[in-house]
């Protein structure tokens, strides 16, 4: 059973990125058929992490209303029907079919932080929840392999309307365990009672509140190294394109070897919170270094040191999923993970338009890496202040 419900979490979290970043992965092609360009289907992805964030507000109550399993198939009912509306070219439904996936999404990790607890076993959890999280960037490279080709012998839209019936395949596949998994449903929660239930948890309880804020920090930085990689080895390290692209694959591959490591590292020691202050200081170093380089640089050695900054940089992930099931009550897990959630995904929209800006002010990226570095110690910081929240609650209720 561990392993079924790992599999299904992670391949649930997996196709949710894969629809978010389709349409970035045929964005020329999309952009001809809406008749705008590509870099207005780019601005897609604010779309969906800014309807993610109004369904993390409530994908607390709605896990336990309707059951961890019900909510990953409305999940995928909802990721299915927005790429069906997205294979309709007009540009008012690909806005709102962008909302409609980033509900979906949002709705991912509360249901599977409730199963993963539930079902695997706790002194595993770090690594478990890391590499369920390595499905985001499964589904980034699932995207980059797959819509191209996709569109290339089929139409895009035939593509993009293949995701529905993957949708379709998932939620059948998910009602073989619906009765066992969603057998502690409560299905009288009230949804929009208190929609921001899971935010005043999170704000009231300063461990989860410092945790959360932490989150912010590095979603800002994880969207930017991946976002910003290319551009920074072509514009200001001479990288050629396509040595760039190839530097971008494995900077990548670096981020999901981080997750899955750091998962295991951290259930090594024993301590999350460890785990993510190592983290925040390899990145803070890694960051600090890249702001110093120059043409001059050898390109392997700039390759190695990206690749050990997407090491930190995008492996947090499921160190921090695991540590709010720690640091939540234990009835409340779906509540801290909904709010915690919609800090994180505040940090990726912040993150993308703040370096945007300081990079029209500058006109380098090198230096903004300085500042990238200044916000991974912030959150070195956010850990102690966590930290120090922690030793209180515990000498309390001694």
């Amino acid at each position: 059973m561990p392993l079924i419900v790992l599999l299904a979490t992670t391949l649930v979290l997996a196709f949710s990125s894969l629809v978010a970043l389709f349409p970035a992965a045929i964005a020329p092609e999309l952009a001809a058929a809406l008749g705008v360009s590509s870099a207005t289907v780019g601005l897609q992805v604010s779309l969906i992490f800014a309807g993610a964030m109004l369904s993390s507000m409530i994908g607390g109550p709605l896990t336990r209303r309707l059951g961890p399993c019900r909510t990953s198939q409305l999940s995928l009912g909802l990721l299915g029907s927005a790429a069906a509306l997205l294979a309709i070219p007009s540009l008012p439904l690909f806005a709102l079919a962008s909302l409609i996936a980033g509900l979906g999404y949002g709705m991912t990790n509360p249901s599977a932080s409730v199963l993963l607890v539930r079902f695997t076993p706790a002194e595993h959890r770090g690594l478990i929840f890391s590499l369920k999280q390595a499905g985001v960037p499964l589904g980034g490279v699932l995207a980059g392999a797959s819509a191209p080709a996709l569109a290339l012998t089929a139409g895009w839209q035939a593509g993009l309307l293949t995701l529905t019936g993957l949708a379709a395949g998932g939620i059948l596949a998910l009602q073989r365990t619906r009765q066992e998994w969603d057998d502690q449903r409560e299905p009288r929660t009230q949804l929009l009672v208190t929609p921001f239930a899971g935010l005043l948890l999170v704000w009231r309880q300063r461990a989860l509140r410092h945790v959360a804020l932490l989150s912010l920090c590095f979603s800002a930085i994880q969207l930017s190294v991946s976002a910003f990689t290319v551009a920074l080895l072509v514009e200001d390290l001479a990288f050629g394109l396509v040595q760039a692209g190839l530097v971008m694959s494995a900077v990548q591959i670096s981020g999901v070897a981080g997750r899955i490591g750091w998962g295991w590292v951290g259930d090594r020691l024993g301590d999350r919170l460890n785990t993510l202050a190592i983290i925040a200081c390899t990145t803070a170093a890694g960051a600090l270094l890249v702001a110093v380089m120059t043409p001059a640089w050898p390109q392997w050695l700039v390759a190695a040191l990206l690749c050990l900054l997407s090491l930190s940089s995008l492996g947090w992930n499921g160190v921090f999923m695991a540590e709010i099931t720690h640091l939540a009550p234990p009835e409340r897990i779906a509540d801290a993970a909904g709010g915690c959630l919609v800090f994180t995904y505040s940090g990726v929209l912040l993150g993308l338009p703040l370096v945007t800006l300081l990079h029209g002010l500058v006109g380098r990226y090198t230096p903004l890496f300085a500042l990238l570095g200044g916000i991974s110690l912030l959150g070195l910081w956010l850990i102690r202040q966590a930290r120090r929240a922690l030793i209180l609650r515990t000498a309390d209720a001694a």
